[in-house]
């Protein structure tokens, strides 16, 4: 059988079976991070770096510039280091990096990126976060996985020293609202443009992966994914509702080459997923040692009522249950990679109930090895998922875009004091990364 869709734009196939293995766990869906060390829990937060594009690609909704990180960086990484934080998911932007094949412009991202090693900030490296340059367009070309395989080799290349990446930021997230809510980028309200979408950016994760683990054999990856849930007040649940509940895993069905149960196989072959890239996805093996991130919000979960409303319902299951779910299911070591609220004044009420999720689960035994509130500032019209430049400011920072702090930086700030001799691992040895994350942290002082 030929090479079929994204799989024609790859000059070999992109056929991993011969690629090297790192010692333990399973090739194929990669390798959990089992290191035992003594090191501490991972306690962080991020840098909001979104940047689709909207109205048909005429705007660019870039956060990093919204949220006035471009002029306020030096400042930004000086609020993480005053926190008592050492590591901060941080995206380079990658539409204003890679200017073309071979072409890039690294002025800002150097002068980041050595700010962030002096002050000993250890960056989870996030590489695409819900946009991509003008010249590959959107989620539905083919040959984004070749080009962003590109970008994180030299990456990796550039910034040796750096040993945490998340390549692309919540492939689910991106390819629905982008292909399927039509909200951004390509800005598509089909099944076969998410397929499409979804196929693609999986595939660049993988690629980046691999591309990454080239320059670092020991890269510890963290694909950041959302937890949802839809809830239905029916008697006999809808269609709709289920298959909902169904396709929010099947970026990382796809991503950890966990074989789709048959009707979602079969939704997936009849939008636009074929049976070469599909076999493609469940042989390739995996590189780089795995963590699975999980974003959860309250308003990731949903209800629809018995009159057909859909509303918000806030931690009907939360982290807890959901956590759990997605951990049993990949068999990875988790960490909570983004959580907040929109409105400063509940804050420090949810990074509470989050952080109790978080200590329920590591008691059960299950291996949560971190914690991020994300954002370190608030964000701006995520209240309309961005699809609308309104510049309204949604309080879920740590700081506010003043950088003064909300409420709830000093309740993060005494909540990371207080846990600071805890290990990475519920029981100290076993399912850690706390040797990496010491090397990192090591790496980036030195």
């Amino acid at each position: 059988m030929g090479l079929q869709g994204f799989l024609q734009t790859f000059s070999d196939g992109a056929d991993f079976s011969a690629s090297p293995r790192l010692p333990g766990g399973h090739s194929a869906p990669g390798q959990s991070c089992d290191t035992p060390a003594d090191g501490g829990f991972l306690f962080a937060t991020g840098i909001e770096c979104s940047a689709p594009t909207i109205a048909h690609g005429r705007i660019r909704r870039d956060l990093l510039e919204e949220c006035g990180h471009y002029a306020r960086w030096q400042e930004d990484f000086a609020l993480v280091r005053e926190m008592g934080l050492r590591f901060l998911r941080y995206g380079l932007p990658y539409h204003v990096v890679h200017r073309g094949p071979g072409l890039y412009d690294w002025e800002f991202a150097d002068l980041a990126m050595a700010e962030m090693r002096r002050v000993g900030i250890v960056p989870i490296l996030d590489l695409m976060h819900f946009g991509v340059p003008d010249r590959i367009g959107n989620f539905q070309n083919p040959e984004l996985p070749k080009h962003f395989a590109e970008y994180a080799r030299e990456v990796a290349r550039r910034y040796p020293w750096v040993r945490h990446y998340t390549p692309v930021n919540e492939m689910y997230v991106t390819a629905r609202i982008s292909a399927k809510d039509g909200l951004w980028n390509e800005q598509l309200r089909t099944d076969q443009g998410f397929v499409t979408a979804l196929k693609h950016v999986v595939a660049a994760n993988i690629l980046a992966s691999h591309a990454i683990a080239e320059v670092r054999p020991d890269a510890i990856i963290v694909p950041s994914e959302s937890a949802e849930y839809i809830h239905e007040g029916r008697l006999a649940p809808s269609g709709k509702t289920a298959e909902f509940n169904a396709h929010r895993f099947l970026s990382l069905d796809l991503l950890y080459a966990r074989p789709f149960d048959a009707e979602t196989r079969a939704y997936a072959f009849d939008n636009g997923l074929s049976a070469a890239e599909y076999a493609w996805f469940m042989r390739t093996p995996r590189a780089g040692h795995q963590v699975l991130g999980i974003d959860y919000y309250g308003r990731n979960e949903h209800m629809v009522t018995a009159t057909g409303r859909r509303i918000p319902v806030e931690d009907v299951l939360g982290f807890y249950v959901l956590g759990r779910e997605y951990y049993e299911r990949y068999r990875h070591p988790i960490m909570h990679t983004e959580t907040n609220v929109l409105q400063a004044d509940d804050a420090p009420g949810w990074l509470w109930k989050q952080w109790f999720n978080v200590l329920r689960l590591r008691a059960d035994g299950i291996p949560v090895l971190g914690f991020t509130w994300y954002s370190l500032t608030d964000q701006v019209d995520w209240d309309v998922a961005l699809a609308r430049r309104r510049g309204r400011v949604n309080g879920c920072g740590l700081f506010t875009l003043d950088r003064t702090p909300n409420p709830v930086a000093a309740e993060y700030k005494a909540l990371v004091a207080e846990y600071a001799s805890m290990p990475a691992s519920p029981h100290g040895t076993l399912f850690t990364l706390a040797a990496a994350w010491a090397d990192a942290g090591e790496a980036a002082i030195a």
